[in-house]
């Protein structure tokens, strides 16, 4: 039996983990490389197996550095089925066809301002491969079990984002039982439950994406309405450039509590992305058999706008404050938080709240060094509006949870392979769990072990040629 780390292994992105016995090849997950171009670069490069040798795929969850890749690997061959929670189907399809749709956008432009060394630039998929990739999905129970090619698989919740799992996957010829974490969710956060207890494995390939930090103390909530209660009070408008996908979700959750309890006054709340719209009717319609906390009549509030279409979203710039509008990118690299940005950055009584990581060369890092300029759509709008950073709505489990959630099993894994990290924070995490008694492996990418005869994994020395890996940010 021989596991191939051949994503996420030296970095954070492009998950895929390869399982290999004499009777079957499993995948767990197929996620994009995300970040620098030298990480980019490697979507385009074959993969280092047959995408045509794999039996099936199982997914932990809908980010596309887990599933972003899978149009890829059905265009080269694959056609098994890939299996995931029903609210990572759903999920899947929109993130998918978004990115679909970005791949096209972006070979076109490519073609038309002529910079590309390939003659035509082509997408790395287009939404027919999507359309391909969506019929070989199978939605299981959440919570649920199913046999994939072979593979006992079984969805324990990760409490993460909406349908996210990590899984159990027992190898019946040899009873070996692997636990892959996926992305684990933090321990009392708001909207998703703790993440279930690490049953017992003989392998855990755990994510280390904060290994070497913790999340700050402070509550979520103070952290929010400390950043936009004085905005909203002088009557001023709060805009909150949000990632589409359980950061603008986890938002609205916060500010519908704060609102409830009286720290921030019941102001109009809109949300302004399609994507994001729509991931929002799915938290709706998954609330209650995911266990996502329910109050009054909406998981969201009474005072929620949702802005689908552009008129929609037009009609914002006849609004004055004071309200709350979030709106995506995250990072402000594009979509209609651009349009806001024109319209609020130049009035001093507003406020934008950067509420996650600022990648280097977007507006949000710009934004967040203080630039008195910022250029919007060919011209150079000027920053009066007041900014705020919020650093800790992450949706990722910090060290401390990690290696509390490792000390759930009743029985410690024998192996231990950490993944999802750049270098420093999965040497981090390492020597955490060092200290309980654990030794952890990390892989680099495209290595593979087999297990020998006493058991412990050894390298596989037919290894692949393993490139060298930029560094990229959280």
């Amino acid at each position: 039996m021989r596991l191939g780390f051949y994503g996420a292994a030296g970095t954070v992105t492009g998950s895929k983990f390869l399982i290999e016995t004499e009777h079957a090849r499993l995948l767990v997950d197929c996620g994009l490389f995300q970040g620098l171009k030298e990480l980019r670069l490697l979507n385009w490069e074959p993969t280092p197996f047959d995408p045509r040798s794999i039996d099936a795929v199982v997914l932990t969850h809908a980010h596309i550095d887990h599933s972003g890749y899978l149009p890829r690997l059905v265009k080269a061959g694959f056609s098994g089925p890939i299996y995931c929670t029903n609210p990572t189907a759903d999920l899947v399809e929109i993130l998918l066809l978004d990115a679909a749709k970005l791949q096209e956008e972006d070979a076109e432009y490519a073609n038309r301002k002529g910079f590309s060394k390939h003659h035509p630039a082509l997408p790395l998929y287009d939404a027919r491969d999507v359309q391909r990739t969506l019929r070989l999905l199978k939605a299981v129970n959440s919570r649920g079990q199913t046999d994939a090619a072979g593979f006992a698989v079984r969805f324990y919740d990760a409490g993460h984002i909406l349908g996210s799992s990590f899984l159990g996957i027992g190898e019946p010829a040899s009873g070996h039982r692997f636990v892959f974490s996926g992305d684990l969710g933090r321990y009392n956060a708001p909207m998703h439950a703790d993440p279930a207890p690490l049953p017992d494995c003989d392998t855990l390939v755990l994510e280390a994406t904060y290994g070497d930090r913790n999340h700050p103390d402070e509550p979520m909530e103070d952290q929010v309405a400390g950043a936009i209660a004085p905005t909203l009070a002088a009557q001023g408008i709060v805009l909150v450039p949000a990632f589409a996908v359980a950061r603008a979700q986890l938002l609205l959750v916060l500010i519908r509590r704060l609102m409830d309890a009286g720290r921030l006054p019941s102001v109009p709340v809109h949300l302004d992305s399609p994507m994001a719209t729509d991931v929002t009717q799915l938290y709706r319609r998954y609330a209650e058999p995911e266990g996502l906390e329910m109050q009054r009549h909406d998981l969201f509030g009474p005072w929620l706008t949702l802005h689908r279409t552009v008129e929609e979203s037009k009609r914002l710039n006849n609004f004055k404050g004071p309200r709350i509008i979030i709106a995506s990118s995250g990072m402000m690299t594009g979509g209609r938080v651009l349009h806001h940005l024109q319209r609020l950055l130049p009035d001093s009584r507003n406020l934008v709240v950067l509420a996650g990581y600022q990648a280097a060369g977007t507006r949000g890092r710009k934004l967040a060094e203080g630039a008195r300029f910022v250029r919007v759509h060919g011209g150079d709008v000027p920053v009066r509006a007041r900014l705020a950073q919020i650093d800790g709505l992450s949706a990722h489990a910090d060290a401390r949870d990690l290696v509390r959630w490792v000390g759930t099993a009743s029985t410690p894994p024998r192996s231990v392979f950490l993944v999802h990290g750049e270098p420093a924070a999965t040497a981090a995490l390492g020597d955490r769990l060092g200290h309980e008694g654990l030794r952890p492996i990390i892989p680099e990418l495209n290595q593979r072990f087999e297990v020998a005869e006493s058991g412990e994994w050894q390298e596989d020395r037919g290894n692949q040629p393993r490139p060298h890996l930029p560094r990229a940010g959280p």
